[in-house]
């Protein structure tokens, strides 16, 4: 999942009305900088204060996810943000000119067309993103609700929603591989959706104001009685026949996909993730959850990993990274016996890396390569270089977990001085030239400052 940060070309608007508050309102979406982040603005407030997109900010829950910050509020804001999520923007301010976003036809699909419509920008610097690497759960045994986050090569959805006490919803699961390929076509385009009762609660209570049969599935929970037909009517400002249709949807409303809920479901999921304040990189496994369920699993992912998430956002704002091993073993493909780097205390993608090969007396060579007296080989000294070269490009290359970094040539190689058990080997690389997937890089291994090694290198990156 590594590559670059995302923005937008060019400054675009979107005018419509908050599904709850039903007040008119305009999102217009800027490009941010690096490392800025998600962040609202409201631009109908003085000094027009700013909420970040950050699970510390998060407010009412009830019947959507809200944002609140100094007694600033943003409401409902999962369409939104499930759409920025969907198309790996990491930048992004978005200013609307009152507290809710338009809900437009009640999915994310409206706000992934006019963001493809500014135009989508890497930027040069490298995609903050958390990999898990041990589960993390939270469950409701009252409301039967379970939530996993387990380890993957990339992020994945599979999402049980449970209504079998209704005919026309029942019991549906769905399974998303590939963001990439999937969040466009079969989930931004999945309406919210809501049972017939919950909206004549929300109507009742004064809410739901915006909401509407063209911005909202409506499933039929009970029975329309006679005397009430006028009562519901005026509730609901519907002109015309108020029935369920064949599909037991209200007005007999079209589904765009047959289990187009549980595509909303993962929709809302994704909207509500991105509340971590950085992509993730793991298979979420959800069985009837919502939106309050959704922002406890966050909150455990940032127990968990908040040091890590810190670290990486104070190392990558200076413009320099650290990583530790499970860092490293994101990026290189190799693995024990070969991984010859176990920290890398500097990169600047596009410029020079700095590692740490720590040689222990328990490395295997050593059982063969002068036992009496243990000398690294100085084929692996390059090795270690060369990894190091490696990780420096396939954190500069956009889509690295597609790619493979082969070395094609070893020039003015110099073994300087011996390096055994004990050592801990700093390795430099710079590069120097990098054009049509090819690339040279200069390397140089040292030992408590005193030059041990160095060597011109060529590779080539390619595809897996």
């Amino acid at each position: 999942m590594a590559g670059f940060q995302r923005t937008i070309n060019k400054e675009v608007t979107l005018t419509g009305i908050g599904l709850h508050t039903g007040v008119a309102c305009t999102a217009t979406f800027k490009p941010g900088e690096i490392n800025s982040g998600v962040r609202f603005v409201r631009t109908d407030l003085d000094n027009k204060p700013d909420i970040p997109v950050d699970i510390e900010y998060v407010g009412d829950i009830s019947r959507g996810t809200s944002l609140e910050r100094n007694g600033v509020q943003v409401f409902t804001v999962e369409h939104l943000l499930s759409a920025v999520a969907g198309l790996a923007i990491d930048n992004l301010i978005i200013e609307i000119t009152d507290m809710e976003p338009p809900v437009m036809d009640g999915s994310p699909k409206p706000f992934v067309d006019v963001l493809l419509e500014a135009g989508l920008e890497e930027q040069n610097a490298p995609k903050n993103i958390l990999v898990i690497d041990q589960p993390v759960s939270y469950t409701d045994p009252a409301s039967n609700i379970d939530l996993h986050v387990l380890p993957s090569d990339e992020f994945r959805i599979t999402f049980m929603m449970d209504y079998r006490q209704l005919t026309s919803l029942g019991t549906q699961l769905m399974s998303v591989h590939s963001m990439e390929e999937d969040y466009v076509k079969r989930i931004a385009p999945a309406r919210t959706f809501a049972l017939f009762s919950e909206v004549e609660q929300l109507k009742m209570a004064g809410l739901g104001k915006g909401g509407s049969p063209e911005n909202a599935m409506v499933f039929m929970d009970r029975p329309i009685e006679p005397g009430e037909i006028e009562r519901l009517k005026k509730l609901f400002n519907i002109d015309g026949e108020l029935a369920a249709g064949e599909n037991g949807l209200l007005k007999g409303q079209k589904l765009r996909f047959e289990n187009e809920a549980v595509r909303h479901k993962i929709a809302d999921l994704i909207g509500d993730l991105a509340l971590l304040g950085m992509p993730i990189q793991g298979h979420v496994v959800a069985t009837r959850s919502g939106h309050a369920s959704n922002v406890e699993l966050v909150k455990k992912i940032k127990q968990i990993y908040g040091k890590r998430m810190r670290r990486k956002m104070e190392e990558r704002s200076r413009g320099k990274m650290r990583f530790e091993i499970q860092d490293i073993m994101e990026i290189l493909p190799h693995r024990f016996p070969m991984l010859m780097i176990d920290r890398v205390l500097e990169v600047v993608p596009g410029k020079h890396v700095r590692a740490v090969k720590n040689v222990s007396i328990n490395e295997n060579i050593f059982n063969g390569h002068f036992p009496g007296r243990p000398v690294m080989p100085g084929v692996l000294i390059l090795e270690s270089m060369a990894q190091a070269g490696g990780f420096l490009l396939l954190n500069t290359v956009p889509n690295p977990e597609n790619k493979l970094l082969l070395f094609s040539a070893i020039d003015k190689a110099r073994f300087r001085r011996g390096i055994g058990p004990g050592d801990q080997v700093i390795l430099e690389v710079e590069l120097t030239k990098f054009r049509l997937n090819t690339c040279r890089l200069i390397g140089k291994a040292t030992v408590d400052g005193e030059l041990a090694a160095e060597a011109v290198l060529m590779a080539t990156v390619v595809d897996r």
